[in-house]
């Protein structure tokens, strides 16, 4: 019997052919069509800028640097995240700390962040950057974050690397109205993909354009930025130091061809969970409870275990699903409790809630192009697995 995985692409032949159109075409890379999906992308979030970039972990490093994160600086996010939400400021030479989340959302605490911030004011460690994770999907409370920002003055970079397609107090993730930059992935198990990839969005135009620099070695054939009169027409200078995060053409074309089917796949994946949801309710879980203020792009669907109403473990139960060929996951493993954070300083019980959901978590497959069987397979491995 096939594994079930716990995330999956959709390639359809619309997809085929906008990469081999590229294959076809004089440009591989630099060309026409990232522009294009960076207009596409920003327009469908209501931004005014975007720039699309290799990875989701470029966005956030270019975005860090672009609000001018460095050493001595402090930069906050949620330790229930993947270790590219917090590894961005070490890229800088900053500072990292942790958040604590809400038990309810799996997301950074907004009453956690303001009880740390009225702290560290008094301590004189404020941070710059502060990166709320909208974890599976869910929103993270954006204004109440915003109101914090404006009282502490620091930043915010809002990682949506699940989010895209979602909606915050009726609008698009990625408006920004609440933030100064959005990130967005396009690995291939999140909601649309590019294969690899990533884009940040922002309605700061000098934003916009310090991370397009960065992006590209620092390197500018713009005379306005530029030191000195051009030598000539083939002339450029490089006026910063930059990476070489840029997106290829061919992952430009399939992020446009997927953006296309963005609505219906996480329209989808809320039908998915909306059967999870009636399926799992006389199980011993607790499954995942969506704000009314937010609607959720889904990447996961993360439930977890009620640990006093059942005889096996955490462990027990993963371990009895893959041996059944259910692809669950785990995320994420506390980034507080890695060994390279642990060894600045971090241990177990820096941050409760975190440790708590960590004990008892578990991803369930979810995608759209998952048939109702294979979710039926999936509920019937949790149930044995649960009640063994």
């Amino acid at each position: 019997m096939s594994t079930i995985p716990y995330g999956r692409q959709d390639i359809t032949q619309a997809d085929i052919d906008a990469v081999t159109d590229v294959l076809r075409s004089d440009f591989l890379t630099q060309g026409p069509v990232v522009p294009r999906f960076e207009r596409a992308v920003a327009d469908y979030c209501g931004a005014k800028h975007a720039l699309a970039v290799n990875s989701a972990t470029s966005a956030l490093h270019i975005a860090c640097l672009a609000l001018g994160l460095g050493p001595g600086d402090w930069l906050w996010t949620t330790p229930i995240t993947f270790v590219a939400s917090a590894n961005c400021a070490l890229y800088c030479g900053a500072q990292v700390d942790f958040v604590d989340i809400d038990p309810q959302t799996y997301n950074l605490s907004p009453d956690a962040l303001e009880r740390k911030l009225v702290v560290a004011e008094k301590e004189g460690r404020l941070p710059k950057v502060l990166i709320p994770v909208h974890m599976c999907g869910q929103p993270c409370e954006m204004a109440r974050i915003h109101q914090l920002g404006q009282r502490f003055g620091f930043a915010i970079i809002e990682d949506a690397s699940h989010a895209i397609g979602g909606h915050y107090q009726g609008l698009p993730v990625g408006d920004c109205r609440f933030s100064d930059i959005t990130v967005f992935s396009f690995h291939p198990v999140k909601i649309i993909t590019s294969a690899e990839g990533g884009m940040a969005v922002t309605n700061d135009g000098a934003l916009a354009e310090r991370m397009a620099l960065l992006r590209s070695h620092g390197v500018t054939r713009d005379p306005a930025l530029m030191t000195h009169q051009a030598d000539g027409p083939w002339y450029y200078q490089q006026i910063d130091l930059g990476f070489n995060y840029r997106m290829t053409e061919l992952q430009g074309a399939l992020g446009v061809s997927q953006l296309d089917r963005l609505d219906d796949y996480v329209a989808r994946r809320h039908e998915l969970a909306r059967r999870y949801d009636a399926m799992l309710a006389d199980l011993p879980l607790i499954t995942p409870w969506q704000h009314p203020e937010c609607y959720s792009g889904l990447h996961l669907y993360v439930v977890r275990i009620a640990s006093d109403r059942v005889r096996v473990s955490q462990r027990d139960v993963f371990v009895a699903m893959r041996e059944q060929g259910i692809g669950v996951n785990l995320h994420y493993i506390p980034v507080h409790t890695q060994p390279y954070y642990q060894r600045m300083g971090f241990g177990a019980g820096d941050f409760p809630q975190a440790e708590a959901y960590y004990a008892v978590a578990i991803s369930l497959p979810m995608y759209p192009t998952m048939s109702e069987e294979q979710q039926d397979r999936v509920v019937a491995s949790l149930e044995r697995a649960l009640l063994q």
